[in-house]
């Protein structure tokens, strides 16, 4: 069966004398021949892409709002994914994502369900299907499985009955791009397939604004006069509207290798701070300052140098622990474990904060309520995959808490799933998931910031959430039983205004508040 991820981008064959993309410029397709053995008019390329999640969705609303004389449709087995895109409650959040959509859709933006029927007239097929983490056999923990990524090959060599360039959109490990070749070739009936690496490098939260003006487009293909065909051809449809300068071409391994480093480089840079976050707070230094000295450097930078309690989303550890089993594969054990070392700090970040809760409140939390702001990996997005706020919730219910979350974008079903879920089992198809996911009774859900903190001993900030700035904490202290705890998991309070308040109050990272220097770091 078809993996709900899967995308296929559709941009039809259009016949209007007058669009922008014409023919000649997507010269890998050849020109049909009539009967008589002409050669008939250049007909439109069309692209379709399998999977309407968070990269298919936004990706193809943006194509078909830049490029308006391009029909493009977005596939999905999920019936009920089809329909959120197809109503006024997308199926996910993103800033700036409701404009683009109701801009397009019904005009040459679509969503549908019948994905072998565009799969077989599509042109370009974009493939972005689950590439979660395997969970058992070789290389569990750390491989990436490609199951999902195989059946999309055989769907296209078994529905196909016409030339194909085939891209990757799906984060895949290096070397990917052979196995699929191999699935087509095999399977080929004749018709001749391009592959192609087109990584995503979209941030979520601004992932609309990334794709108007992204710092790179990064196309790989073969090495031969078809693949370079094939790489001109999709280069093509960007430059609607990216600067030539900022698409890149490269061979295929490299592409795939550069989203894989791209996103270690990322979490690297975060787990570092976070290292100097455990450093700042045993030293009395302020790991904003450093952070803020340290980014002053040009070779450095300001960027993802601010200490959380630690990173999430569905890239970042999966792409490492992909990275670090290709390195131990490769016979490069050293550089696998350097990049072990990235999770193991993300961990341990998560670990020292569950313990500097229990510690700070008479080192248990046994049946104390605990607020919990926010639960979105981070602000302006509704995903929760791999958010720091699982690892967290999770160990304070290990200690028998009360849990009271809130988060304006993540629904209760999704938090309930995510604290029930075994690890890893997020990144499955939808359909593939548990159905009915026991409820965890010690956790409920509210409706807003003060119904959470409402009697609750402790507050814990796990989601920047600008909203989360500006309560009125009087109001929220004086609700709460005495020690009021905030632990600020995201530095977005001001400590010292609720220390005034009341407040015992642990920022990461930060000097410690007079109480928490006379408690133990861990419980």
């Amino acid at each position: 069966m078809l993996a709900t991820e899967r995308c296929i981008l559709l941009f039809p064959l259009l016949s209007n004398s007058n669009t922008s993309l014409t023919y000649t410029s997507l010269s890998y397709l050849p020109a049909t021949s009539s009967p008589q053995g002409h050669s008939s008019p250049a007909k439109m390329v069309k692209i379709c892409c399998i999977g309407a999640g968070y990269v298919g969705g936004p990706t193809m609303a943006v194509i078909a709002l830049k490029c308006p004389s391009i029909e493009v449709a977005v596939v999905d087995i999920s019936v009920s994914r089809i329909t959120a895109w197809n109503s006024d409650q997308l199926p996910i959040y993103e800033p700036g994502l409701d404009d683009v959509v109701k801009s397009c859709r019904g005009k040459n933006l679509f969503f549908s369900t019948d994905v072998e029927k565009h799969v077989a007239e599509a042109d370009i097929i974009f493939v972005s299907v689950n590439t979660p983490t395997k969970t058992r056999g070789l290389g569990a923990g750390k491989a990436a499985d490609l199951t999902y990524w195989e059946s999309a090959a055989r769907m296209i060599a078994d529905v196909s009955k016409s030339d194909k360039i085939v891209v990757e959109k799906s984060t895949v490990p290096v070397k990917t791009a052979e196995a699929i070749e191999k699935i087509l070739t095999h399977n080929s009936k004749g018709i001749n397939y391009q592959i192609l690496s087109n990584p995503e490098f979209l941030a979520e939260g601004t992932a609309i604004d990334d794709l108007f003006a992204p710092d790179r487009v990064l196309i790989g293909g073969r090495e031969t006069p078809e693949g370079q065909k094939a790489i001109q051809t999709l280069k093509n449809v960007y430059a609607n509207w990216v600067p030539e300068e900022r698409i890149i071409c490269t061979n295929l391994w490299s592409a795939e290798l550069s989203k894989l480093a791209a996103n270690a480089f990322l979490a690297q840079r975060i787990s570092s701070v976070n290292a100097m976050s455990a450093l700042c707070e045993a030293t009395g230094a302020d790991v904003a300052e450093v952070s803020h000295a340290v980014g002053k450097d040009s070779r450095i930078g300001p960027k993802f140098l601010n200490a959380s309690v630690g990173f999430g989303g569905s890239c970042f550890q999966k792409d490492i622990l992909n990275l670090v089993y290709i390195c131990e594969c490769n016979g490069l054990p050293e550089v696998a474990n350097y990049w072990k070392q990235v999770i193991k700090v993300n961990d341990y970040q998560k670990s020292r904060f569950v313990n500097r809760i229990v510690s700070s409140m008479f080192n248990t939390v046994s049946g104390k309520k605990i607020a919990i702001l926010g639960f979105a990996f981070k602000k302006d997005t509704g995903d929760t995959r791999e958010t720091p706020a699982i690892d967290v919730c999770k160990g304070l219910l290990g200690d028998n808490a009360h849990l009271r979350i809130y988060d304006p974008q993540v629904t209760e079903d999704q938090i309930q799933k995510d604290l029930s879920m075994n690890k890893f089992d997020w990144d499955h198809p939808v359909h593939l998931q548990p159905i009915n996911p026991s409820s965890v009774n010690q956790v409920s859900v509210e409706a807003d910031a003060y119904a959470a903190a409402k009697g609750a001993h402790g507050l814990c900030i796990l989601t920047e959430w600008d909203e989360f700035k500006t309560l009125d904490y009087r109001k929220i202290y004086e609700s709460m039983p005495k020690p009021a705890f905030v632990f600020d998991g995201r530095n977005v309070v001001k400590a010292d205004e609720l220390r005034e308040i009341g407040f015992v109050v642990y920022s990461i990272g930060k000097p410690l508040d007079g109480w928490l220097k006379d408690m133990p770091a861990v419980a």
